[in-house]
């Protein structure tokens, strides 16, 4: 089981220039929202942005992490 703090951790540790909001969206720390604005998005599609985001949680997804909502978007 993950904690809000160890999926930000994650997240921080690969954009480490963003700025990354975690959100446990069902109290069972399985399911998370993020919300991550970084300049390693630039230029990308939103699918490319999503796989960074989940190459960044790596094999939680498939276990500890059940569901992920994700929102990327490079800064303004």
């Amino acid at each position: 089981m993950l904690t809000v703090a160890a999926v930000k951790s994650l997240l921080t540790d690969s954009f480490p220039d963003g700025e990354v909001k975690v959100v446990d969206l069902t109290g069972t720390s399985d399911h998370f929202g993020v919300d991550i604005i970084s300049t390693r998005f630039v230029g990308l599609t939103l699918i490319e942005q999503h796989k960074l985001v989940h190459s960044a949680v790596g094999s939680h997804l498939t276990n500890e992490i059940h569901a992920l909502d994700i929102k990327t978007r490079a800064p303004e």
